[in-house]
């Protein structure tokens, strides 16, 4: 599989992720979502606030425009329904650029900024890489609070998606 694919691929299963984690913590009893845990962002919803911000970090260095972001996270979170709907937004576009994008773009060297004030240069493939890896790792955090609610989290993982959603 050539490394466009697996970028196609990735982009894909970063938005099925996504979907099933955001039905999992839309279906908690009231107040679950928001409830204050032991955890970096303290409950659910500002941990998936997080991936979002990222996420959107990311899309302004691969379109080469600055963003608005002075931290790795908003002081406060959009209520769950409205951030799923930025997500599927963001993730829509993730699937349709990586289906624009061709194998000399993936390799492309791009200069951007941290926020916090540190230069960067990673290649388009290496930013989306890093977006769907950063998704894993934090919707994993989201998965161990799903644990305390008691609520066994879904199974987000590649294999599965592979398994269970038809490869083109």
């Amino acid at each position: 599989m050539t490394e466009l694919n697996n970028i196609r691929m990735l982009t894909r299963y970063k938005a099925w992720a996504n979907k099933i984690i955001y039905e999992t913590v839309a279906s908690l009893p009231a107040d679950e979502a928001t409830k204050e845990r032991p955890t970096r962002f303290k409950n659910m919803v500002h941990t998936l606030n997080h991936i979002y911000v990222i996420d959107h970090i990311f899309q302004a260095h691969l379109e080469g425009r600055k963003h608005d972001y002075q931290a790795r996270n908003t002081p406060t979170h959009p209520p769950l329904e409205q951030l799923w709907q930025s997500v599927q937004v963001l993730d829509n576009w993730y699937v349709e650029l990586s289906d624009k994008l061709t194998a000399d773009a993936l390799g492309e060297m791009i200069n951007f900024h941290f926020v916090d004030g540190g230069a960067g240069r990673m290649t388009r493939a290496q930013m989306i890489l890093h977006v769907v890896n950063h998704g894993t790792y934090h919707r994993g955090f989201v998965g161990d609070m799903l644990y305390q609610v008691p609520v066994i989290p879904p199974a987000t993982d590649l294999p599965v998606f592979l398994r269970d959603v038809p490869q083109n």
